[in-house]
């Protein structure tokens, strides 16, 4: 089984060798795109498939050396090479589960305020900024879209970023002492995240005759330019009933630009969840209702402690995570990811 998958691999892996520097390729700029991103994901396994065949070889050589004479330093050669084999198998399995097809997308992150009066607006803005700053760590560009008290609305634009940020969407649950309590006492609240592949154009078609698009003044802060002009804008997409709401741009183009960005990855969204509802991939499953039982990872200030129960990993580091330090939960998330997507592979089989 593993050999032909090898096979396989190797088979694929050569032809996008040759397809990269295919003229004709080039020339077709979406084409190549593609082949480009099935070339960067098929590396890795690419060069497993490789380390396998010299373990393979170097198995086969030490059993000929042992039918000619018992040796015990190539008996250990032996074992060596073939705990190796064990364990390249399962890393080519593992590189070579289907990807997410929106895993190199952009993506778009909804941050709110769910359970907890204040306290739960004020512990969204943490959670909002501690993604901002994972995403800036990782190399990602970061635009905010809408702030509001409460809210935070943001792109995070990067080859790859969904396949990062999608582990993020759900309750976030904070344990803490509220800079508003007199008493010191603990108290449990909320922020929901939802994180929306950015779709493009072509992604999602909206009518233009779909839409109700209304414009007003803008509130809060903001300047003289902001609060005493029609530039805010909120568009509702009437067959869904999706409303979204943009103002703090003092361009009202520009709100209504950023309101249609939003749009289109709800309506992708939306889309994927009816296309795959086993996957729970709607934004509806991923926010949840906000509620304290609800929740995809606890963060415990009292024993500086971030639990994410999802995986039942716990790290004793929540200054760190806070800064945006998440890579170590990150990759056991897509670990688990793709260890449950072979299971599903091979049950299907």
């Amino acid at each position: 089984m593993i050999e032909s998958l090898v096979d396989q691999l190797e088979a694929r892996f050569a032809e996008l060798e040759r397809l990269i520097v295919d003229p004709q390729v080039i020339g077709d700029r979406r084409r190549h795109a593609d082949v480009n991103r099935e070339y960067r994901r098929l590396a890795p396994a690419s060069e497993l498939a490789a380390q396998w065949r010299r373990a393979i070889d170097d198995a086969a050589g030490a059993r000929e050396l042992l039918a000619e004479e018992e040796d015990p330093e190539v008996r250990e050669m032996l074992a060596t090479a073939e705990a190796r084999i064990d364990e390249l198998e399962e890393g080519i399995r593992l590189a070579m589960v289907e990807r997410d097809p929106n895993d190199d997308k952009n993506v778009i992150v909804e941050v709110r305020g769910g359970a907890g009066g204040e306290e739960a607006g004020l512990w969204a803005g943490d959670v909002a900024r501690m993604l901002m700053r994972y995403a800036e760590r990782r190399g990602f560009s970061v635009e905010v879209l809408d702030a509001r008290d409460g809210e935070t609305t943001f792109a995070i634009k990067g080859d790859g970023a969904y396949s990062v940020f999608k582990f993020e969407g759900g309750t976030h649950r904070v344990q803490r002492v509220p800079v508003t309590e007199s008493q010191g006492r603990i108290h449990t609240s909320t922020a929901t995240v939802a994180v929306l592949p950015e779709a493009e154009e072509v992604d999602v078609h909206v009518d233009p005759g779909d839409l109700q698009v209304d414009v007003y003044r803008s509130s809060g802060p903001g300047g003289q330019s902001v609060n005493t002009t029609d530039s805010a804008v909120r568009i509702t997409h009437k067959p869904s009933g999706i409303v979204v709401s943009m103002q703090d741009e003092k361009s009202q183009l520009q709100n209504r630009e950023k309101a249609m960005r939003v749009l289109r990855a709800r309506l992708y969204d939306a889309a994927l969840a009816e296309q795959q509802a086993e996957l729970s991939a709607d934004r509806r499953s991923q926010v949840g209702t906000g509620e304290r039982a609800e929740k995809i990872r606890t963060y415990n200030y009292g024993e500086r402690r971030v639990t994410d129960h999802r995986i039942k990993l716990t790290q004793h580091n929540l200054e760190d995570v806070l800064e945006g330090q998440l890579d170590e939960l990150t990759a056991a998330l897509q670990g688990d990811e793709k260890r449950r997507a072979l299971e599903a592979q091979a049950a299907a089989r």
